[in-house]
């Protein structure tokens, strides 16, 4: 994949201003998830203000090495190989996690929790004070409709799939470790989009083109996303913040968005858009969705099939439901706002999109 570098002079003022509070603050940053889409954004907006990046993740990414970055390939397990990796960092962006909604409970569990207890160590021993943990609004969700909600939320009762479960309890364990030695924040972006988009831009235009696509429930629901950028930013200022003698967001979790509630066929179509595909229509009854995703469940289950169901419970859910949030707290805690609103960003889209098809 190539990856086109940042320059300086072309980023947000707002953009150059943390990221030059950042480069003072730091000799060499650590991303775990580096090859990832956030990870790869984290890096590139880090390495545009000549800020030097240690990259963690399990595979090759010759884009991150042409970037600048110095990568080290292993495995979240290994807490030895972080404690090694991490030497000489002074902050840690843990992005890397399974996500997904599918899969059994070690599968989750082994990385997010198991691998975000070594992350924790392995800042510890280092004398890292600094640790910024990518979260997901996934923690709070159990599959009711979440309109403006805020950090008061309490985490789910139930969870519809391993992945949430262990993305709240990985989250407790990095909040419940804050100190004065040790700063933690918990970031809960929700879904990312934008150029280079692996997951959520992809997978809509490959339905759409199948006439697999379809809009679930008879009435939208309004959900938040961010663009990829605003993403980026939020982990920038949270950073920065953690700095701060009086930190206002050690130890706490905050929603990010992009503060445009939108709804869920109005999001779909506008990414259609951008790829020049026609408008989805079609439509699924919430009912007739989320008993499909639980017989498809069952099958897989029953057939030891590990491939992800083209729907499942918790997709059900997600896609019938509303999900937007009160994101006041990151405003007022450490100053995030959109720098890139959801039409400015489909401009970007439309552009990558159009140059790689």
């Amino acid at each position: 994949m190539a990856i086109t570098p940042l320059l300086f002079s072309d980023l947000h003022p707002q953009q150059q201003s943390i990221l030059s509070k950042l480069s003072t603050q730091v000799d060499c940053i650590f991303v775990t998830g580096a090859g990832g889409f956030l990870g790869t954004a984290l890096c590139r907006y880090l390495r545009a203000a000549n800020i030097n990046v240690v990259g963690f993740c399990r595979g090759h990414y010759p884009h991150l090495q042409a970037l600048g970055v110095t990568l080290i390939q292993g495995d979240l397990q290994d807490k030895q190989s972080l404690i090694d990796a991490m030497q000489g960092c002074s902050i840690v962006f843990h992005v890397a996690s399974k996500a997904g909604v599918w899969g059994d409970k070690k599968s989750y569990f082994t990385p997010n929790v198991l691998g975000t207890e070594n992350v924790i160590e392995a800042c510890r021993i280092n004398h890292i004070k600094r640790l910024v943990y990518t979260s997901t609004p996934s923690v709070t969700f159990s599959g009711e409709d979440e309109t403006n909600i805020d950090e008061s939320q309490p985490y789910a009762k139930q969870f519809l799939n391993f992945y949430g479960l262990s993305k709240a309890v990985a989250e407790q364990k990095v909040l419940q470790q804050n100190t004065e030695n040790l700063k933690t924040v918990a970031l809960r972006p929700h879904l990312i989009w934008g150029p280079y988009d692996p997951h959520l831009v992809p997978r809509v235009i490959d339905r759409a083109k199948a006439g697999k696509l379809k809009l679930v429930g008879k009435i939208d629901k309004l959900v938040d996303t961010i663009y990829i950028d605003n993403a980026v930013y939020g982990h920038l200022l949270a950073a920065v913040e953690l700095n701060k003698k009086n930190s206002q967001c050690a130890g706490k979790a905050y929603f990010l968005s992009n503060d445009e509630p939108i709804l869920m066929a109005t999001m779909l179509n506008k990414i259609l858009s951008a790829a020049n595909l026609p408008k989805v229509t079609a439509r699924i009854s919430s009912h007739l969705a989320y008993l499909v995703g639980t017989l498809l469940e069952w099958w897989y289950l029953r057939t030891s099939n590990t491939n992800e169901p083209i729907m499942t419970r918790f997709v059900a859910k997600q896609l019938s439901t509303s999900h937007y949030f009160n994101i006041s707290a990151a405003k007022q805690d450490f100053n995030y706002q959109a720098l890139v609103s959801i039409d400015q960003g489909m401009v970007q889209l439309k552009a990558y999109l159009g140059t790689n098809k």
